[in-house]
């Protein structure tokens, strides 16, 4: 029975269940007013693009990398179209990767790229190593790159590089003024290639000698030519040798090697040797000289061109001569030549330099007339002329009204306006044209905003300054020590001195 009543026990009651997790506390004016933004996710990274659906042909493909704005993307589009079946890219597809990557500064990129390239068995052409070293030395100033490129070229292509490839590397170097480089890269040639330079590179080699000053080595250099067998003076090596001695002001040599030129190879000069000459005596202020060249030009079948009389022109202009650079003018006219804006504007610029400014107005409005529409430059002079001639409020007109009728305008058009009221004191006017310029997002010269702002000051306009000062910061312009120092010493006068110390503040987080 014991057992029994044992089994009609009520069971035990059930456990309580456990105590629920504490709330968390939450600060209401933490809530209401948090100490900083809570943190944005990070932005989820690009998927690579997968596997078209479509098959991708080489010249879709060079399409499609050529459109990319990024150069990620470019480089992950290449990858994915090399996942289709049966597909292998090509010299075309490499090239495009290859320059697309180069223009974005993506140079670990390019060097991976090349690495790969000497592994593929597809064969290339030296073309796009061509246009990759013009880019290293000319946009990043690779020039050390730029060779390594160039004795890449055999390693890629499995050919030895062309005349043309050594001439485009051995320019950039000369023209970069690596004469370091350039000696290393053609002894590099001769040792490697067994090439003999031809005509392209010894021109090249006559080039870097007469910028250097050094005429005697540059007449080694031809004397070289003519024991070659591959290579002769022509009508570029003497033009670029005269172009030196004329530098030089060596007028008579110059003329001599023209002579030469003529009688002992047989080469006819053509208007851009002529144009050589006319400069030289230009340049060296004998323009009776310089005229004469263009009446023998004549008297071999050679007609001025453009240039010629442009340079010409240019002369007597240096000279203060207008009436004979308005002959000149004339006679081109006369020709048949049809003018450009560069030759107008040289006229225009004697014009205004002798205070003929209307003239020059007149001229203007001559090349509207004839379809030579007038650029930026022309504006520029006229609007110097007007500034010299205390025509401020006519200057301050074009200003107002060029952009609106197609002229595009930079910081000099601006510039030369603002330096003349700041130097005549007409600082209301100098913060109206500045007021202008920030409207058109175009932030003033350094120094011409420095001359503002201490213009400013010194005739107690510290309201005008402080607006000034906050509207250049906005376009990122940073004052100079001394700038910072009188508008500090201005306001502390004027006993403001929150404003001072608002100064200080911003000077530190600019610095």
């Amino acid at each position: 029975m014991r057992g029994y009543r044992l089994l009609l026990r009520p069971p035990p009651p059930p456990p309580p269940p456990p105590p629920p997790p504490p709330i968390l506390w939450i600060s209401p004016l933490q809530y209401l007013k948090p100490t900083s933004p809570p943190p944005s996710p990070p932005p989820c990274p690009p998927s690579p693009p997968k596997a078209p659906s479509r098959f991708v042909s080489h010249d879709a493909a060079v399409r499609l990398i050529n459109r990319q704005s990024d150069p990620q993307l470019a480089l992950d589009l290449f990858n994915s179209v090399a996942q289709q079946p049966g597909f292998s890219h090509n010299h075309a597809t490499f090239s495009a990767l290859l320059l697309k990557l180069a223009r974005s500064g993506k140079l670990l990129a390019v060097d991976a790229l090349l690495r790969r390239m000497r592994l593929e068995p597809c064969r290339f052409h030296e073309a796009p190593f061509l246009s990759l070293m013009s880019l290293l030395s000319k946009r990043f100033s690779l020039h050390e790159k730029t060779l390594e490129i160039f004795h890449s070229i055999p390693a890629i292509t499995r050919r030895k590089p062309s005349p043309k490839a050594l001439a485009t590397c051995l320019n950039l170097l000369v023209d970069s003024g690596r004469s370091d480089l350039s000696q290393k890269l053609l002894s590099d040639v001769k040792i490697r290639f067994l090439a003999e330079p031809n005509s392209c590179i010894y021109n090249i080699l006559v080039k870097h000698h007469c910028r250097a000053g050094d005429v005697d080595v540059a007449f080694k250099v031809i004397e070289e030519m003519r024991r070659s067998k591959s290579a002769a003076p022509n009508l570029i090596t003497y033009s670029t040798l005269m172009g030196g001695l004329c530098r030089l002001g060596r007028m008579k040599d110059a003329f001599q090697v023209f002579e030469e030129m003529i009688e002992k190879d047989r080469i006819v000069p053509d208007p851009l040797t002529y144009n050589v000459l006319i400069d030289g005596f230009c340049r060296q202020g004998q323009i009776d000289k310089a005229k004469a060249i263009l009446g023998f030009m004549r008297k071999n079948d050679c007609e001025p061109n453009m240039f010629n009389y442009s340079t010409l022109m240019n002369g007597f202009c240096r000279e203060g001569k207008v009436e004979e650079a308005k002959v000149v003018f004339d006679e081109m006219k006369n020709s048949g030549l049809e003018l450009d804006a560069v030759s107008y504007t040289t006229l225009i610029g004697c014009l205004c330099k002798q205070g003929r400014v209307d003239e020059g107005i007149g001229l203007v409005m001559e090349m509207n007339e004839r379809g030579c529409k007038a650029d930026v430059v022309t504006y520029n002079v006229v609007i110097e002329g007007l500034c010299n001639e205390e025509r401020l409020g006519e200057a301050m007109h074009l200003l107002e009204s060029l952009p609106f009728e197609g002229v595009r305008l930079n910081v000099a058009s601006y510039r030369i306006v603002m330096n003349r009221l700041c130097a005549r004191g007409e600082m209301e006017k100098a913060v109206g044209l500045l007021g202008l310029m920030l409207g058109r997002g175009i932030l003033p010269h350094f120094a011409a905003s420095n001359k503002l702002l201490i213009g400013l000051c010194d005739i107690g306009r510290i309201a005008d300054a402080t607006i000034a000062l906050y509207g250049l910061a906005e376009m990122g312009f940073k004052p100079e020590t001394g700038s910072w120092i009188r508008l500090v010493e201005s306001v502390c006068k004027e006993r403001k001195l929150g404003k001072s110390l608002g100064f200080l503040d911003h000077l530190i987080i600019a610095e």
